[in-house]
């Protein structure tokens, strides 16, 4: 992406030359007569922050040969006093700082309170402390308004979404010999979350095979590629951490079931599943990209938690002695393989030799760096933020998330933010009767079961309202028409998009899991084959919101011949027939379930019995009168 120059007045000539990111192009916005002060301010704002207030004096001059009015020189130098001061990238969503395009990421409001109190205090202490902590203090303070907003009001500007080949083109420009790749996936719509053509989308080696002699590393081009799978948010599955680790090898199983069957047989050891809100497992994390070092790149869909990861696992505090960064990239030599890109001066550069790399600079490296910040919207980091650790012992990177569908087109934007799962949800067991159907948020996803005569139990776990009512009144509910009691979250065009995602069978057999005692090998110990009855369940996922758990129960004598017709099927209906899959059952509601109250009201405690407390009395007195 490139850095222009745009006019913020009516002549090009006559008013102040701000920076912002364009699109990537080779042509400039203005006549030729301003390429000068156009690349002089491109290579101000490329040089390091230490470097940044010596240049600029050179822009200031210039900028004051041109034909500027006596009256606006003096608010001409504040404004460029100011630019100085703003750090070159925001430290929240990495984009670059600008202060034009107020839609866009990056946009500082010069005149707003945080900036104004931090102008005035850098502007106070100039003269006690030196530039480069100065410029440190704004990189760790200053964010842009489109941040702002997202911490505060929770509200901000939908962004473009990267594709996988442009984050291809990022890892591919890694200075590091050694790299890793953490694939974030996200626990409430897993498998959803999951790129299934990462290793070919960013040509890394094959996933290790349960075959012994596999290759513990290989080597493409001179570069090693590591690939782990973290999924986040797992106080999501379990109230517990020991029930979440108990769900690993379900979870590997269902990861196996999402990258195809050419990938049957891939061992999967480098999973992990992590809480950054209750600390699971991100100590283990953390020590890993400490002593593997290198590059450690965060790569993922929009909205799986990246961000939040990153703040968690990031090894702060580890810096024993910082060395000054140099005038472009600070990187290390040893065991991480960095090639250090060294440059003596950005003065007069030229505008074609400022676009050269889509990866930005690092920053300087601190003891405890600003982190990105999370946000339950989507799309929060605009550009790539690299963040050193360990004197040059490598660095972290936290990269967008990669463009996925998402069902907030069809919702109404006041109940947007109710389609994020912020905590575990305890589900309650909904019962679907035949001739009823589930709706889910007021008709935007709807479960029906098609196998006749047969009852279905579903466990929502999602934060959308959910309803059992009658196939005839969901169909009139999904056609539009308003129920008293029961609030619909589409928007009016959503109605027409609704169609079927086709039939979803119970396939999988949870007899031995939701026989209870009948099946226990410390209780009756009965094989599933000694029933009179068994168990089908399977999961309808809802991408990025949650999933259903449905559950139906059914006699051997009334099971049918044929295999393939004893598979009880539900029929689910969404916008366009998208955004749900369906994967084997996770019996999440046997983990944690709601909790039961008793029907008997609970009893105060019972009166000690005298006859205990004189005896117990009796002994007091014997035993001091012992000692006496």
């Amino acid at each position: 992406m490139r850095r222009a120059a745009v006019h913020a007045g009516n002549s090009c000539c006559s008013s102040i030359w701000t920076p912002i990111r364009l699109a990537r192009s080779r042509s400039l916005s203005c006549p030729s007569p301003c390429l000068g002060t156009v690349r002089q301010w491109a290579a101000v704002l490329h040089q390091p922050p230490t470097q940044r207030s010596i240049s600029s004096q050179s822009a200031i001059h210039s900028l004051d040969e041109g034909p500027i009015s006596s009256d606006d020189t003096a608010s001409n130098h504040d404004i460029l006093d100011k630019l100085a001061k703003l750090p070159q990238y925001c430290p929240g969503c990495g984009a670059p700082s600008q202060i034009v395009s107020r839609e866009d990421a990056g946009f500082y409001t010069l005149t707003r309170q945080g900036l104004r109190k931090f102008f005035h205090e850098s502007t106070r202490s100039a003269a006690q402390e030196e530039e480069a902590s100065i410029i440190n203090h704004a990189e760790s303070s200053v964010i842009c308004d489109r941040c702002h907003h997202l911490l505060h009001h929770s509200e901000g500007v939908p962004i473009f979404h990267p594709s996988i080949q442009s984050i291809h083109d990022i890892i591919a420009e890694s200075p590091h010999k050694y790299n890793h790749i953490y694939h974030i996936l996200d626990a409430a719509d897993l498998p959803m979350s999951l790129i299934p053509s990462l290793q070919a989308d960013l040509r890394l080696p094959r996933l290790r095979s349960q075959n012994r002699r596999s290759k513990h590393t290989n080597f493409t081009r001179g570069r090693s590629a590591e690939v782990s799978f973290i999924i986040t948010r797992a106080d999501l599955l379990a109230p517990k951490k020991e029930q979440v680790d108990s769900l690993l090898p379900y979870i590997r199983e269902v990861l196996r079931d999402a990258l195809g069957q050419t990938r049957k047989n891939v061992r999967l050891g480098n999973l992990r599943c992590v809480s950054a809100k209750r600390g699971w497992w991100t100590s283990h994390i953390k020590e890993d990209i400490w002593k593997r070092g290198g590059a450690g790149w965060m790569v993922g869909k929009v909205n799986v938690g990246k961000s939040s990861l990153f703040e968690v696992v990031f090894p702060k505090g580890r810096v024993g002695q910082i060395s000054q960064p140099s005038t472009s990239l600070e990187l290390a030599q040893d065991n991480a393989g960095l090639e250090q890109q060294t440059s003596t001066s950005n003065e007069g550069l030229e505008d074609e030799d400022l676009t050269g790399s889509l990866l930005p600079p690092a920053r300087q490296e601190v003891a405890y760096p600003a982190m990105p910040i999370s946000s339950a919207l989507p799309g929060t980091t605009a550009s790539p933020i690299r963040v050193p650790f360990g004197s040059g012992r490598g660095e972290l990177i936290d990269l967008p998330g990669v463009a996925r569908s998402s069902l907030e087109t069809y919702v109404v934007p006041s109940e947007r933010e109710s389609l994020v799962m912020r905590s575990r949800i305890a589900a309650e067991q909904r019962v679907i009767k035949p001739g009823q159907s589930l709706l889910l948020g007021g008709g935007l996803i709807r479960i029906t079961p098609t196998t006749p005569n047969q009852v279905v139990m579903a466990y929502p776990f999602l934060p959308l309202k959910a309803r059992v009512t009658s196939t005839a009144k969901a169909l009139e509910i999904q056609a539009g028409t308003e129920r008293p009691g029961l609030a619909s979250i589409l928007v009016p065009e959503a109605h027409k998009t609704l169609a079927s995602a086709g039939p979803m069978p119970l396939k999988w057999d949870i007899t031995r899991v939701r026989s209870g005692p009948l099946t226990s090998k410390s209780d009756v110990k009965l094989k599933p084959s000694q029933l009179a009855f068994s168990v089908w369940g399977a999961d309808v996922v809802v991408e990025g919101v949650g999933w259903v758990e449905l559950v139906a129960q059914t006699r051997k004598k009334k099971a049918f011949t044929d295999s393939s017709s004893s598979i009880w099927s539900m029929e689910v209906f969404s916008p366009e027939g998208k955004y749900v899959a369906l994967r084997r059952p996770m019996n999440a509601w046997l983990l944690g379930g709601r909790r039961v109250k008793s029907k008997t009201p609970a009893r105060a405690r019972p009166r000690r019995s005298m006859t205990s407390l004189k005896h117990s009395r009796k002994g007091r007195d014997m035993a001091a009168a012992s000692q006496d």
